[in-house]
Order: structure tokens, then sequence, then C-alpha cells
């Protein structure tokens, strides 16, 4: 079993030593094809990079994918590697079926590490999870997915979360292969696990910045009662955009010697946000505790309200993406490791649009749509 808990897999998920800067198709070799050798015609790799390219050109299904495959011209299935027939060295495309059982079989743990970001050297690092609400398969429930991005925006890798259990359990497992020496770790009050925070800080070296709401009912009762009022240390932020007004009040205080319960813990931080709807004039307030375990040299008020807002990175700039951009939730891929590792191929368009400086991925999509056949490969590097 790979440390893609949710299901067994195939192989074991390869290891991340000794593939860093390598290229895309360099490290894809690294993944073991799960196909029989008997029967097989595509090489394992190309096929991959059809379904990848397919997904940077905007296909969202196997069929779209397929279709695009098909559609392929030669140069085009020269450069991903595709298999060659008879003497005239013709490039044959794979077809949606092949497409179809490669994308469900392959080891998913190891396709999202490999085809992510590395981490090491990042500021800041988000973790949340999202349901692909369209992979829901008779009784067997809808994929739940963990995935971690960096504060700029790259992903870093996901895992699939198991049906009987939740993302506190996928955690450790989702970070255990990545260097997070110095990385701060952002994550929602479902994670602000004691266990989490040792692993963190012990095991990683790494940081850590964790929501706390009423799920932690002493921890989150502790820093209600803080003598907020008289924080000095604080710090005001305005901002207007997507139609209000909001104004936010991060005050931040050191607990150590104040016995709070839990591992690490430096300083305490509270954020009030006011929220001002500019069409109805409806004003909102919501107050949000925190805790980490960086110390007032390391992270100003200012730099702590910044890593609380980084946390809606992930959700703003992937989940809602791949929903809205991709129609994930749309999708009715249900069998196999499918759910999963077509998010991944999401995941992997997403990364290479940034990298290639389009802010908007809708709008990088359809750039890439204009010529489908040689954007998304040069953007996978393929020579």
């Amino acid at each position: 079993m790979c440390r893609q808990s949710a299901t067994v897999c195939l192989v074991k998920s390869p290891a991340l030593e000794g593939v860093a800067g390598l290229p895309l198709v360099d490290r894809l070799r690294v993944l073991r094809d799960p196909r029989r050798r008997r029967g097989v015609r595509h090489p394992f790799v190309a096929v991959l990079l059809v379904a990848a390219s397919a997904v940077i050109a905007g296909a969202r299904s196997y069929a779209a994918i397929g279709q695009w495959s098909a559609n392929a011209p030669q140069h085009a299935l020269a450069r991903l590697g595709a298999r060659v027939v008879g003497a005239m060295g013709v490039r044959v495309a794979p077809s949606a079926a092949t497409i179809r059982r490669v994308i469900g079989q392959v080891c998913p743990g190891g396709l999202a590490d490999l085809t992510g970001t590395d981490p090491g050297g990042a500021e800041s690092m988000a973790v949340d999870g999202k349901t692909a609400r369209g992979s829901r398969n008779g009784q067997t429930p809808a994929a739940h997915l963990l995935a971690a991005m960096t504060g700029d925006g790259r992903t870093v890798t996901q895992l699939r979360v198991p049906d009987k259990t939740n993302e506190i359990t996928c955690f450790a497992a989702l970070l255990e292969p990545y260097e997070l020496t110095g990385v701060t770790v952002t994550a929602d009050a479902l994670h602000t696990q004691r266990g989490h925070a040792r692993f963190l800080v012990e095991e990683k070296r790494a940081h850590y910045l964790l929501v706390v709401k009423a799920n932690q009912p002493g921890l989150h009762r502790q820093l209600r009662s803080l003598p907020w009022k008289d924080v000095t240390a604080r710090r005001y932020d305005r901002e207007i955009g997507h139609g209000r007004k909001e104004t936010r009040v991060t005050r931040v205080l050191t607990v150590t010697g104040l016995d709070l319960d839990f591992p690490h813990a430096v300083q305490a931080v509270r954020i009030l946000r006011h929220r001002t709807d500019l069409k109805t004039g409806t004003v909102s307030r919501q107050t949000v505790y925190a805790i980490t375990d960086l110390t007032s040299q390391q992270a100003s008020p200012q730099r702590l309200g910044q890593l609380a807002r980084s946390q809606w990175t992930i959700e703003n700039r992937l989940h809602f993406v791949r929903d809205a951009t991709f129609r994930e939730d749309a999708s009715k891929i249900r069998t196999g490791h499918g759910p999963e590792n077509m998010a991944t191929l999401r995941n992997l368009a997403i990364n290479k649009l940034r990298a290639a400086g389009h802010r908007n991925i809708a709008s990088g999509l359809r750039h890439t749509s204009y010529e489908p056949f040689t954007r998304p490969l040069d953007l996978l590097g393929l020579a």
C-alpha cells in the first residue's frame, strides 16, 4: 500500500529524493507502469503526458482527453513520445479507453508528489481539503482530497482521505515526504491538534499558525479570556474589493508562561474583521483566534495577519479554480484512482499556467486552447 491511504495502490509511492530539479518527463519515469506487460502498446509516460497536455488545453473528462489525443498531429505526438508504427515511423495516439485505464490505475500518491512543487524555501504553506462531489458512486462516498499549497499559489501535493475517516488522520502523511525546515504551515481549525503541532515543530522543524475554534473548547476559552483590550501590538488593514469594504484589526499577545494548553505555543492572535457590503450597506463582524510557535521577533502582527489570510490561498487559488474553471464537482469520473488523479492533472495545469504568468486560470486555458497542440506541450517543457 502506498502513502495514498484511501485505497490499496498497485505500487509504493516513489521517493522524492533524487528527482528535485528534473524535467517532468524524467520525474514521471520514476513511476511504475501499473499495466500488465502483455498487450501493452503505448508508452506509459506518453499516455500521462497526453492526458496532462489535454487538461492544460481545457479537457475536463476522459472523453475530451481522448478527443484531443485522436486529433493530435504527428509533430505533437512525437514530442509526447507516442508509439511508433511501421517503417514510415507513423505516430499512433493512445485511445480514450487506454487513457482511462492508465489514469484510473496509476499510483495517485506518486503522481501527486512527482507533478507537484517542492515547498522547500517557501515562506508558508496552506493545508486544506475539498470534496469532488460528482465522484460519489452508489454507496461509496465522494472522494475527499487533502491538498497543500505554497503561499504564492503553487500546489505541492494532495492525498485522498480514506472514506471512513477524516483529514486529521492524513495530515502527517501528506507532509511527511517533504523538507519543511523554516516553512510556516497554516491550517483551519480541524487541524488544530496537539499531535500536528508536535509533528511540525519537532519532526519537520517547521512552524505553524493554526486557527482555534469551538472544536477545541478549552483552548478557545483560554484565548478568549486573554486581555486583548490591553494589547499594544496590533495591525490595521483596510481593503476594498469583491463588492465589499473590509477592515481587519490584528492583535498579538505572547503567551509563554501563561500555561496555555498547546505544544510550543508562543503567540496568540486575534483578528477582528469588519465587512461592509457596498451594495446593501450590510455590516458584519467576525472574530478569529489563532495560535503559533513563531516568536515576536520572527513574526510581527502584520506578518501573522498575512499568514492568517494565506490560509485562504488554497481555497481561492486551487479549490475554487478547480471547481469553477475545470467543473470538478460536475465531473462524473468515479472509478479506481480516477477522481484523485484527474484532480492532480488539474493541479499540474494550474501550476504550469501560473508559472507562465497567467494570473487568471480561465484566461490561461483560453490562451492555450488557441494552439492546443503546441502551447500545452511548451508549458510542460517537452522538446
